[in-house]
């Protein structure tokens, strides 16, 4: 297989060929893996792959934006980085060589609670920097991050709430998948639980980690715990069910991200972009409404919109960019996204991004127009 150049990318998902040819297999199968058979992984796709855009003719699409506030900042896109631990894994610039990245293309980045590199090293890029939370078993852990969040610039917390624990992950499983020497979850600095520990056979050491250190307690309860120890804008990440978005709006969520973890928690769940419009009902714009999960073009993007989305979080093809270029690798990921998000919407006839959430779709073959 001949694999192309940076500069000879076409499209997001072309960086994943890049990746593959330098990254170990191990990491490379923890970056694209699922959970279970992945029956989710592929659905995410499968999804997106049915639905169609019905174009709107004879609109002025001689100028198209693409800008959108994001969490009371614009962004170039309606796009941010999704939060992705450990990315010096993948490339030893890590974190910070993305959120220089994220902040030439005029995107916002969220930061890991298991990133690779200190939330303070990320903000100081210029990036604007959201900061993503597992809720912890330490409550006193947890109340630190929130305040070095603050501290460091952040400018919205994102809490995942579809991880109690990790979803089974047969290939970081099956190789007993540690993390390459010199890569740790920095923000755990020397606490006996902060550094994964070497696995034994059938057992993932970061699987083994987050399961010492994620607290499966979390409930709607603990919202107001959080709510009053913290002034930045709070997102929910992980909701699929619309009586989940419902309860998350009226408890004053400013954002939700519809997600299935990218396949990674339980596989089997309904594929994000399917979840979208029910979700994006239920709240009736009392709050932002983000699709992760599957997101591999500009396209994907578009259908998000129509599909009543807000924005979308970008995973993989960023950890793909990474991997094979460091920050130019994943500005140029951003940007080929940029590019074709701006052909799709004038091929669709839409001058901006209210016009795409006007677009009618149809899912699959025969399928009903929404």
């Amino acid at each position: 297989m001949t694999v192309p150049a940076l500069a000879d990318l076409l499209t997001p998902a072309d960086a994943e060929a890049l990746a593959a040819a330098v990254l170990p297999a191990a990491v490379e199968r923890f970056v694209g893996g699922a959970a279970g058979a992945e029956l989710t992984l592929r659905a995410n796709r499968a999804a997106f792959d049915r639905l169609h855009l019905v174009p709107r003719v004879l609109a002025d699409v001689s100028s198209v934006g693409t800008t959108r506030t994001l969490l009371g900042t614009e962004s170039a896109l309606p796009v941010a980085v999704a939060p992705m631990a450990y990315q010096r894994a993948v490339h030893p610039d890590g974190e910070p060589a993305a959120a220089r990245a994220a902040r030439d293309a005029g995107v916002p980045f969220t930061a890991c609670t298991f990133s690779s590199t200190a939330v303070e090293d990320i903000t100081a890029t210029g990036a604007t920097t959201w900061f993503q939370l597992y809720w912890l078993r330490d409550r006193g852990h947890t109340g630190e991050l929130l305040e070095r969040a603050e501290a460091a610039g952040c400018r919205a917390l994102m809490l995942t709430v579809d991880t109690p624990r990790m979803g089974r992950r047969a290939a970081d499983m099956r190789g007993a998948f540690t993390l390459p020497d010199g890569v740790s979850p920095v923000h755990f600095g020397a606490r006996p639980d902060g550094v994964p520990r070497t696995a034994s056979s059938g057992v993932s050491a970061v699987a083994a980690q987050t399961a010492n250190v994620v607290d499966p307690s979390l409930s709607w309860a603990d919202l107001d715990w959080l709510r009053a120890r913290t002034r930045l804008p709070l997102i929910l990440k992980g909701v699929l069910d619309p009586d989940d978005a419902e309860r998350a709006a009226a408890c004053g969520a400013d954002a939700l991200v519809v997600s299935n973890h990218g396949g990674r928690q339980l596989d089997g769940a309904l594929p994000a972009l399917d979840a979208l419009p029910a979700v994006a009902e239920a709240v009736a714009g009392r709050c932002e409404v983000l699709l992760d999960s599957g997101v591999r073009s500009g396209t994907d993007v578009l259908k998000a919109l129509a599909l009543g989305a807000d924005g979308v979080l970008l995973g993989r093809p960023v950890l793909w960019g990474l991997a094979a270029g460091g920050h130019q690798g994943v500005l140029r990921v951003l940007h080929l996204l940029g590019e074709e998000l701006e052909s799709a919407l004038a091929l669709a006839g839409c001058p901006d991004l209210a016009a795409a959430a006007r677009l009618r779709t149809v899912a699959g073959p025969g399928g009903e127009p929404r």
